[in-house]
């Protein structure tokens, strides 16, 4: 966004009507609260953490450690378990409310999971991990399709005091394998296949294949998904797991845990290519995906929350699972796709179930912006009140069709900025309270003391009064309860990584503008900034402008190396359904619009029209392969595993089309 777009940028306020009901119901309240959370962090944590977490021994201290040395610990000493804080302490009040609500890949696979079922089956799957020697510190995978046993898996290992380490659906053998051997996993849970987009999905086959080379894996627990029959099944090592758990008790006493034991583990991917184990503990974690998810999006007892991610990433692991069942909430959970079997699939399912919180990625926002507004128009979205964006920067037109479309202009959004490495929301606007600048996460969270520091001193910025605003890379000052503590067997590169950067700070590896409202607009990884003839431009910033144009439905920007500029621009745009017009004039106009948002100095120096983008199966672009396209280091070795993308063949149709158009220097 430019600066005087930026400036200009009207806000959204909240209506009077829509505030009176929330938690925090006004900006004075926010403000308070944020205050207490930053200069009293003790006295703040403590009545947050006897608030919304059961506790089985007190704890001793609220919180240790620093940066500098990252040794930090939360809530010392307690006993906890997050098991019993999802499913137990509602059984008495609430044990037939729905739990979860699932719906799979056809809109007739509808199954309703009430809170007294699901203790039932976590119990049964937590006595058959221990029937195969699982218990406190074993490390469990869970590769299955987003389904409630997905769910059910990961809090039977919680319950026992397992760290399980869910992996993606959709990864293929490669990443499967490297996860499984670095958390020297004793058992593997899966199911014989996923059903996605009416598509069947080996999964079963694959851990045929990863096992082999997992040489701590002891067991294979086989759900039965789709129900069709396998290619292979060995008696030794596979168990038929719905079978299995009929053999054991629909009762298993929780492990209560120190605050600090590890829950999980998830693997993020780092800049070197080899995935990271970042690793989350019991009750800060759970306090800060509890407390974000019912502030955030304001949740309330009656509501039904839906979450559009896979369990498979962060924001399932926070927002489908612990953060609403540990408030008690009826969750959403989805198999599908929002395409399948059409375009309207995710408002009739709203109209369906009567969905009021209601949680995507700006991808999933941009895919059906392509198709005619009648898809969104022909159900009934009246039950919803907050719409909720994660995963990227939301760019501004999203965000309006978002808001007018589906939201039909009485909804708050609150577009939320955080990482797998946060546990929960670092910057997003809270409903009813934060006016909203479409584009912009807004404002922290509590607890998180954000600083913008020059990226070459670390010296901290600040706005001065005739400042429209001020750039620089996002750092975090004070802990919090939801940071992940380590990398999995790797505390070093935890450190390199996030705490040594930028000495006192947590560094999150993005760039920020700040503005003169106090207002935080993300600008991408650091890496991706580019830096054109000493103009610093986000690749947000570059991308919501190409957006923007009519014609434009997704786009990728990168830098690459120019002779004279030092970098160049290269976009990737894909073009909305149906348009048809000369390549050459298309791009004209792309460029035409980048120059009028931003400015002459950042109009793209090439741009490639392209189907689609490189993407992980979870929808984030792949901005490293672009980049690396764009230098010309696209053999096998340079590319590095691309199996994992969900259009793997895109890569080579994009090799082709740079290698016409960005010649060759060396």
């Amino acid at each position: 966004m430019s600066d005087k777009e930026n400036q200009e940028e009207p806000k959204f306020y909240p209506p009077p009507s829509f505030k009176s009901k929330c938690h925090i119901s006004s900006i004075e309240q926010y403000n308070d609260m944020y205050k207490e959370s930053i200069e009293s962090p003790n006295q703040f944590w403590d009545q947050q953490a006897k608030k919304f977490l059961t506790w089985f021994s007190d704890y001793t201290s609220i919180q240790h450690g620093s940066f500098e040395k990252g040794d930090i610990a939360w809530f010392l000493n307690g006993k906890i378990n997050v098991s019993y804080n999802c499913i137990d302490r509602h059984l008495k009040e609430n044990g037939d409310k729905v739990a979860i609500l699932f719906e799979g890949d056809e809109d007739t696979m509808v199954k309703k999971v009430t809170y007294r079922e699901m203790f039932e089956e976590v119990c049964r799957l937590s006595n058959l991990l221990i029937s195969l020697g699982i218990g406190k510190g074993d490390t469990v995978a869970i590769y299955l399709p987003n389904t409630p046993t997905a769910i059910y898996s990961m809090l039977a290992c919680a319950r026992i005091g397992a760290i399980h380490s869910v992996i993606f659906a959709g990864f293929g053998y490669e990443s499967i394998v490297s996860r499984v051997q670095d958390a020297k996993c004793r058992v593997i849970i899966t199911a014989d296949e996923g059903l996605r987009g009416g598509r069947y999905i080996p999964l079963k086959e694959k851990i045929d294949q990863v096992v082999p080379h997992c040489k701590t894996v002891q067991h294979v627990l086989v759900f039965k998904n789709t129900g069709r029959p396998l290619t292979s099944f060995n008696p030794s090592i596979d168990i038929w797991a719905d079978e299995a758990m009929l053999d054991h008790r629909p009762f298993c006493p929780p492990v209560w845990l120190d605050s600090e034991d590890p829950l999980f583990i998830l693997y993020t991917s780092g800049s070197t290519g080899t995935p990271k184990g970042l690793v989350h503990t019991q009750a800060g974690y759970l306090l800060y995906a509890a407390m974000t998810h019912r502030y955030v999006f304001d949740y309330h007892d009656t509501d039904i929350y839906a979450c559009m991610a896979d369990v498979g990433w962060i924001t399932g692991h926070s927002y489908i699972v612990y953060g609403p069942l540990a408030n008690g909430a009826t969750t959403f959970i989805f198999e599908g796709t929002p395409l399948h079997p059409t375009p309207a699939r995710y408002w009739q399912m709203v109209q369906r179930h009567k969905i009021t919180q209601f949680y995507t990625a700006p991808t999933a926002i941009r895919s059906l912006m392509k198709f005619p507004i009648s898809f969104t128009q022909q159900s009934d979205k009246s039950s919803l009140r907050v719409l909720g964006s994660v995963g990227e920067p939301i760019n501004p037109e999203a965000w309006r069709w978002f808001n007018t479309n589906v939201g039909e202009g009485r909804c708050a959004i609150v577009d939320t900025y955080w990482q797998t490495e946060s546990g929960g929301h670092l910057i997003t606007p809270l409903p009813g309270v934060t006016p909203t600048k479409p584009g912009s996460a807004t404002k922290p969270f509590f607890g998180i003391e954000l600083q913008v520091l020059d990226s070459k001193t670390g010296e901290r910025l600040h706005l001065k009064p005739d400042d429209k605003e001020i750039s620089g890379v996002l750092a975090i000052s004070k802990p919090w309860p939801g940071i992940a503590r380590s990398v999995y067997r790797s505390h070093g590169r935890y450190l390199q990584t996030y705490m040594n950067q930028y000495k006192g700070h947590y560094f999150t590896g993005d760039g920020v503008k700040l503005d003169s409202d106090g207002y935080y607009w993300i600008e991408g990884r650091v890496d991706d900034v580019i830096n054109v003839s000493g103009h610093r431009l986000g690749t947000a910033e570059l991308e919501s402008a190409l957006v923007g144009c009519s014609i434009c439905a997704e786009a990728a920007v990168v830098g690459y190396p120019h002779d004279i500029k030092g970098q160049g621009i290269l976009a990737f745009c894909t073009l909305k359904e149906g348009y048809q017009e000369d390549e050459s004039n298309i791009i004209m106009m792309l460029k035409k619009e980048v120059r009028t948002v931003i400015g002459p100095f950042a109009t793209p120096d090439v741009i490639v029209i392209t189907p689609s983008l490189p993407k992980t199966r979870s929808g984030k672009i792949m901005r490293r392969i672009l980049r690396k396209i764009g230098s010309h280091e696209s053999s096998p070795e340079q590319l590095g595993d691309i199996s994992t993308l969900a259009e793997p063949e895109v890569v080579k149709l994009l090799i082709n089309k740079v290698s016409k158009v960005i010649p060759k220097t060396h």
